[in-house]
């Protein structure tokens, strides 16, 4: 399975070492930028990172921002995409599990290097448990 990840400035570095850890594990990342902390627009990088997801049913993507809100907003606007923005492991894990979420928005100003990682782990490992979630999910619209 391919992660897309992109990130604005603020979550460049939080982004390398995501990026370092999957791929230490075996995991193959699409980085879609930003490649340095030089300011930047968050929407060209949530965008393409929305877009491969779209695209490929069952994808999961990673999206970085100082406060989280910009990028999980943007890629929100995608349709088929549900976005969360995640500051805690459970919260992660929740928006898998209940929320069959595709994308993990990553306030990087807010959160440890360490809490980061950890919320990749859960989300990328959390199944969706379906059911009467299904159902709330099917309630949404596109």
């Amino acid at each position: 399975m391919i992660i897309p990840i992109g990130c604005d400035h603020a979550g460049f570095k939080t982004k390398e070492l995501i990026v370092n850890h999957l791929t230490k594990k075996g995991l193959q990342v699409k980085d879609f930028g930003c490649y340095s902390e030089t300011s930047i627009d968050y929407p060209d990088y949530a965008h393409p990172v929305a877009q491969m997801v779209e695209e490929n049913s069952g994808m999961l993507g990673i999206l970085l921002c100082g406060s989280g809100n910009g990028i999980n907003m943007t890629a929100n606007k995608h349709a088929g995409i549900r976005s969360a923005l995640c500051w805690e492991k459970e919260i992660a894990e929740l928006a898998r599990s209940h929320n069959d979420a595709n994308i993990i928005a990553i306030p990087a100003r807010f959160v440890s290097e360490e809490l980061a990682i950890e919320m990749v782990d859960a989300f990328l490992s959390t199944v969706f448990e379906g059911g009467r979630h299904q159902n709330r999910i099917d309630k949404i619209p596109c």
